[in-house]
C-alpha cells in the first residue's frame, strides 16, 4: 500500500485482474529493447500528449527496480511509478510488484511478421476497472506507435 498526499490514503488492490494487448508491427527484438531502455521508455511512457515521462530508471534483473516519472506537461500533477522485478525472461516476459503490492506481467510474443505485447495487472480501488484499463491500454498503444515510427527505429537501432 501507498499512501498519497497529506490525507493519508491509501491505494487498495481488488482480487480483480485486467488485461491489455496490441501487436506492434515490429520483431520481438526491437519492441522488447524499445520497453526495457530507458531512453526508449521516456519516448512513449503516456496516455495521452499532455502528459510525459521526463525520466526512466531500469535495473533488468530479477530484484532490480524500475521507476518511471511522469507528469503532466502543464505542471500541474505528477509522480513516480516505482516496481520491482519478479520475473526477467529476455524477449519473452517481464513481472513486477507495483510500489504498493499490485502485480503485472508483460508477455512477447511473435505474431506473423509483428509481436504481439499483452500485460495482466491487478486492480486497485480508487479508479474505475474502464478508467484503468483504458489509461493503461492508452499507453501501451503510445508504445505501439513509438516502436513503428522512424524514431523508435531508430532509438533502438542506435544503441540507446
Amino acid at each position: 500500500m501507498i499512501s498519497s498526499g497529506c490525507d493519508n490514503k491509501e491505494t487498495k488492490m481488488t482480487n480483480q485482474q485486467i488485461t491489455i494487448a496490441t501487436t506492434i508491427a515490429a520483431p520481438i527484438e526491437r519492441v522488447w529493447e524499445a520497453y526495457t531502455t530507458p531512453g526508449d521508455i521516456t519516448q512513449w511512457n503516456f496516455a495521452s500528449d499532455d502528459w510525459c515521462c521526463p525520466s526512466a530508471e531500469v535495473d533488468l534483473k530479477v530484484g532490480g527496480g524500475y521507476k518511471a516519472r511522469m507528469e503532466a506537461k502543464d505542471g500541474s500533477f505528477g509522480f513516480d511509478f516505482e516496481a520491482v522485478y519478479e520475473e526477467v525472461e529476455p524477449y519473452k516476459a517481464i513481472a513486477f510488484a507495483m510500489s504498493d503490492g499490485r502485480k503485472a506481467r508483460t508477455t512477447f510474443e511473435a505474431a506473423g511478421n509483428g509481436t504481439r505485447v499483452t500485460t495482466i495487472f491487478d486492480a486497485e480501488t480508487q479508479n474505475s476497472i474502464d478508467m484503468q484499463r483504458d489509461g493503461w491500454q492508452a499507453i501501451l498503444d503510445n508504445f505501439g506507435r513509438y516502436v513503428e515510427s522512424s524514431a523508435g527505429h531508430e532509438q533502438v537501432q542506435g544503441g540507446r
